[in-house]
């Protein structure tokens, strides 16, 4: 049974909360907390395995709170509310807090959306069941070996992220130096938290961070983020890369999806690309990397004690598709390496 904490100042929408998840035979809610001060209190006495938490209540908000929990009692978190919505900035503020994830509340009453909402959070409830929370995120190492870098537009770097994949992401991107390949990324997440998300990279990274947009040639120094809902694929056109988006069914699950992304690296750049693969759930990107593994494309998988969900990258490495497993805040250094090595 996975023992579930739900944290919000509505009465109402703890119990909704409670009933969807209760529904499922594997969560046991063990309790209800109407503010951050109670909910202090039946952590460290109930010891739940996962805490669903609002991120507007009174005395202390969602957030702050958060902040305090990992500091000091470290415990996977899905923030469940409205403003997860309305405001994606605060929704990256609660994963970069310490978040695994996030379910947004029916924009119409709880009650009357609770079926919109079920299946969607007791998914996350159970992945997050799974994820291994760190009282403090590894840090990128930079070296002066990533200024060897020659500059040729013939090398490109896919990444695919889900769970815990905002923060692993921020790591190994502001390890990347200026003259780094064009970098190709797909994250899961939806298509409102994209553009927030990429200006804040942006603001944090040497290397450009924006949103991939139909058509873009990639370039030098830049790093392009699928946009939700919609597959990207890589294309060529004589001596340059391009990016191509558009409709499609989900595959392995998503869309985007990680396994289109990296299959179409595959079979545009060959041995000129490098595959990494991070933290998340499930299976996504585990077949793209051995495709491109097969075309002579260098890989790197992100270690299990430094993901937050072992999922993506332990299918990888079963698969054969994998050459170095590497803890999170080794990667862009290990990316730069490698880069360097190759013709």
């Amino acid at each position: 049974m996975i023992r579930v904490l739900i944290v919000d100042d509505s009465a109402t929408a703890r119990h909704i909360l409670k009933e969807i998840l209760e529904s499922d035979r594997r969560i046991e809610v063990v309790g209800l907390a109407a503010d951050a001060f109670i909910a202090r209190d039946m952590i460290i006495e109930l010891k739940p395995d996962v805490i669903c938490l609002d991120v507007e209540m009174p005395r202390m908000d969602g957030v702050t709170f958060l902040q305090k929990l990992m500091s000091h009692f470290p415990t996977p978190v899905v923030m469940v509310s409205s403003l997860t919505r309305k405001s994606a900035q605060v929704t990256l503020d609660a994963l970069e807090a310490g978040a695994v994830d996030y379910v947004a509340k029916p924009h119409s009453n709880i009650y009357d959306g609770k079926d919109e909402i079920r299946d969607e959070l007791i998914q996350k409830v159970i992945d997050a069941s799974y994820a291994r929370v760190q009282k403090v995120i590894p840090k990128s190492r930079v070296g002066v070996n990533r200024l060897s870098i020659a500059e040729t537009t013939k090398k490109v770097i896919a990444i695919g992220s889900s769970t815990g994949g905002t923060e692993a992401l921020k790591v190994v991107l502001q390890g990347m130096p200026k003259n780094s390949p064009a970098i190709i990324i797909v994250q899961h997440m939806p298509d409102s938290f994209i553009t927030p998300f990429a200006a804040r990279l942006d603001a944090l990274c040497d290397i450009d961070v924006k949103v991939a947009k139909n058509g873009d040639f990639l370039e030098i120094g830049t790093a392009y983020i699928a946009q939700g809902g919609l597959h990207m694929v890589l294309r060529r056109s004589g001596a340059r890369y391009y990016i191509e988006i558009g409709e499609g069914k989900k595959v392995s699950g998503h869309c985007p999806s990680v396994d289109v992304l990296f299959n179409s690296v595959s079979k545009v750049a060959g041995a000129n690309a490098l595959g990494v693969i991070l933290t998340g759930m499930g299976a996504d990107g585990a077949k793209g990397m051995f495709n491109m593994h097969q075309a002579g494309a260098k890989t790197i998988a992100q270690s299990e004690e430094t993901c937050v969900v072992f999922g993506m990258p332990k299918e990888a490495i079963k698969l054969g598709g994998v050459d170095k497993i590497v803890p999170l805040g080794d990667i862009s250094q290990s990316i730069v390496t490698i880069l360097s090595t190759l013709s």
